[in-house]
Parts: structure tokens; C-alpha cells; sequence
């Protein structure tokens, strides 16, 4: 469960190191992940260093101490020799037993060095192999790259050139569909008119046939006529105005006195009334 808790810790880690190195770019960007996958890479390179720096200062610690543990025996060689020079057996025996512990560590110690050498040279081995490979994946990442940004370019610049990018499709469609529908409305709508004149087409707003149509324009144009006619014939009936004239006496600027009208004047009909009536 813990080895499960820890897989899952990791991979949220390399997902979130992967949104974070390419939050300034596009999302899924092939470029990011290899660029991660090269660090990543790189931190590998790093740990396998430092792996062999410890196995390598473990090997030479090893080393420190089989060297104090082999002068230790020797000394105590010479102290049970000088102890069987003085009659004291008992003190070369108990340096000889001391000297027996210490080749058994320095057995012990002669096994360990033997692992840890191995492991190192092992160790070595693959951290020249692994640089190798990340090399590789360094050269073959940057042409990777290269490609990806020159096709990148070239699908920007086709599809500049071309139209064919998304708003300028949307944009041009959308255009096309206005023109076409302009024109399919004006050129109902003057074919209807043309029809509606003809006559070929009736009128459904007007409750009379296309007959009685023409018959009502022919009177309209007729009745027109008709009173132009009569206005042209009260203009040529109608007199002149007359202007009264000006006065013989009374000094400039004066007026003659308005004539009498007509009906103070006497009739013909009232002198023959009034004259006195003459016998023969």
C-alpha cells in the first residue's frame, strides 16, 4: 500500500513538473515533453553520480580500516614474539588470539571490499552507458524540435496564405451566404413586381380581378382629361380686368370718381315710361 501511495505521489509530481515547464506555451506541446524527458534524464545522469561517489567513499573507508586492522595484527605478531622471548606464553598467546580475531575481520572486510568494488565498477558501467544514451536523446530531441517548429511555420504560413485557417473560413463563408441570399431577394422581388404588372400574377390584397384593374386605371386617366379639359376652358372664358382712369381735374395724385354702376342707370324699357306721349 505504501509502494502504491508513493507510485501515485510520483506520477502527480511528473504531472505537475510537466504543466509547469510548459505554462507559457501551447498545451501538449511535443517540445515541452522532451525538454522534460531531457531533464529528467539529466537528474538520472546526477543520482548515478552521487551513487558511485558513496559506493566509492565506502570502498576506501573499507579500505582505512583494513589497513589500521592489518597493523594492529602485525603488531600484536611482534608483541607474541616478544612475549615467547621473555617466558611470558601467556601473553603470547593471548596476542596470538587477538591476532586471529582481527584476520577474521580483515576476511570480513576483504568480502565487503570485493562487493563494493564490484558494484562500483558496475556502477561506472552503466553510468557511462546511461550518459551515452542521453546524448543520443539530447541530439535526436533538438532535431525532433527543429522538425516540429519548421512543420509549425509551414502550417501557420499555408494557412495565412491560403484562408483556410478558422476565422478566415468562418469569415469568408459567412460573407458568401449574405451575397447569395441578397441576390436570390432581389431577384424574386423583381419578378414578382414584373408578373404583378403583367397581370400574370393577381393581387391577393386587392378584392378586385385584374380586369376591373384596367378598367379603373382607363378612368382615372380618363377623368385626368376631363378636368384638365375644363380647367383649360374656364381660363379662356373668364374677361380680362379692367383698370378705371384717371381724373381730367383735381390736381395730380387725384382719382376720377367711380363710375355709377350699371344697375343705377336707366333701363331702356323706363325712358319709354317716362316721356310724354305724343298724338299724331
Amino acid at each position: 500500500m505504501i509502494f502504491d501511495d508513493m507510485g501515485v505521489l510520483q506520477r502527480f509530481l511528473n504531472i505537475f513538473r510537466a504543466k509547469t515547464n510548459k505554462v507559457l506555451d501551447r498545451l501538449e506541446d511535443p517540445r515541452d515533453t522532451l525538454d522534460l524527458s531531457y531533464e529528467k534524464q539529466l537528474e538520472n545522469i546526477q543520482k548515478m553520480r552521487r551513487s558511485i561517489a558513496e559506493v566509492a567513499t565506502a570502498k576506501k573507508r573499507i579500505e582505512i580500516q583494513a589497513n589500521q586492522l592489518q597493523q594492529q595484527a602485525n603488531k600484536l605478531q611482534e608483541q607474541a614474539r616478544m612475549a615467547l622471548g621473555q617466558n611470558r606464553e601467556d601473553l603470547a598467546r593471548e596476542a596470538l588470539s587477538r591476532r586471529a580475531s582481527i584476520a577474521a575481520e580483515l576476511t570480513d572486510l576483504e568480502s565487503q571490499h570485493t562487493q563494493i568494488a564490484a558494484q562500483q565498477d558496475k556502477l561506472v558501467e552503466t553510468s557511462e552507458r546511461l550518459q551515452a544514451q542521453v546524448a543520443a536523446f539530447r541530439t535526436r530531441k533538438e532535431t525532433l524540435k527543429a522538425t516540429y517548429s519548421a512543420a509549425q511555420a509551414q502550417t501557420q504560413i499555408g494557412e495565412a496564405v491560403a484562408g483556410i485557417s478558422g476565422s478566415m473560413s468562418d469569415a469568408g463563408a459567412t460573407m458568401q451566404r449574405a451575397e447569395e441570399k441578397i441576390a436570390q431577394m432581389q431577384a424574386r422581388a423583381g419578378a414578382i413586381d414584373e408578373l404583378l404588372e403583367s397581370g400574370a400574377l393577381t393581387d391577393l390584397s386587392s378584392s378586385t380581378d385584374d380586369i376591373q384593374a384596367k378598367l379603373n386605371k382607363v378612368s382615372a386617366t380618363s377623368q385626368v382629361e376631363r378636368e384638365l379639359a375644363a380647367l383649360k376652358t374656364e381660363l379662356a372664358v373668364a374677361p380680362a380686368p379692367v383698370l378705371p382712369p384717371a381724373a381730367a381735374t383735381g390736381g395730380e395724385g387725384s382719382l376720377a370718381p367711380p363710375a355709377a354702376p350699371a344697375e343705377t342707370l336707366a333701363s331702356p324699357t323706363t325712358q319709354s315710361e317716362t316721356q310724354p306721349e305724343v298724338n299724331p
